[in-house]
């Protein structure tokens, strides 16, 4: 057998014995870990699984990092949890959750791979120190049920999508409420269909 097919064969082998399942102790290193779920091999970084729930029969894909808090310091969410995924949820490859307050994605979300979500970031006011060195700003990040956010979305600190929200590739969401029902595009990431009693429209229109 030519070597590259052993290789293909051993890779495929590994992504089904190394695929984390409820059972497995790196699932119950997590604060919740659902019936049916699934984090695919291979893991990204994970970080603070005590703080991170996982609900049932979401799949979450290879290379997907999930942080929950910083290095070095002690989270005591009111909630028990700053990150949190909830039933039938598909989580592309390559992502990144990066929590310390509240990122909470609800039922039956579908995201593509290379998504990029986060409840805080860095602040640059203060002119006179570095700005890894400035405390930063947070928000929670809510991602409504039914939701579908394209390859390369990024979700930052404050956004809260409603339900059924499409978020184009590549986009970006900044801070602020968005209704049901609306499909979001650009950077910043503005409405640009929304779903009425008439049917789908522009907002222009």
């Amino acid at each position: 057998m030519p070597f590259a097919d052993l290789l293909v064969r051993l890779a495929r082998w590994l992504e089904r014995a190394g695929t984390v399942g409820p059972k497995n102790a790196v699932a119950k290193s997590f604060g919740a870990f659902g019936d049916g779920s699934a984090l695919v091999f291979p893991p990204g970084a994970l970080f603070g699984e005590q703080l991170i729930r996982v609900g049932a029969h979401t799949l979450v894909g290879p290379h997907v990092t999930m942080s929950a808090g910083l290095f070095g310091e002690t989270l005591e969410p009111l909630a028990g949890w700053t990150l949190r995924f909830g039933d039938n949820c598909s989580i592309g490859r390559n992502s990144f959750f990066v929590s310390r307050l509240s990122i909470d994605v609800g039922d039956d979300v579908t995201m593509g791979p290379n998504i990029y979500v986060t409840d805080h970031n860095h602040r640059y006011d203060d002119v006179s120190i570095p700005i890894k060195q400035q405390w930063m700003t947070e928000a929670p990040v809510v991602i409504g049920a039914g939701s579908w956010l394209g390859a390369g979305a990024v979700i930052l600190p404050g956004a809260r999508l409603g339900r059924n929200t499409v978020v184009a590739a590549g986009s970006v969401v900044t801070a602020g409420d968005y209704a049901d029902f609306a499909v979001l595009a650009g950077v910043p990431a503005k409405v640009v269909r929304q779903h009425t009693t008439e049917g789908w429209k522009r907002p222009d229109s």
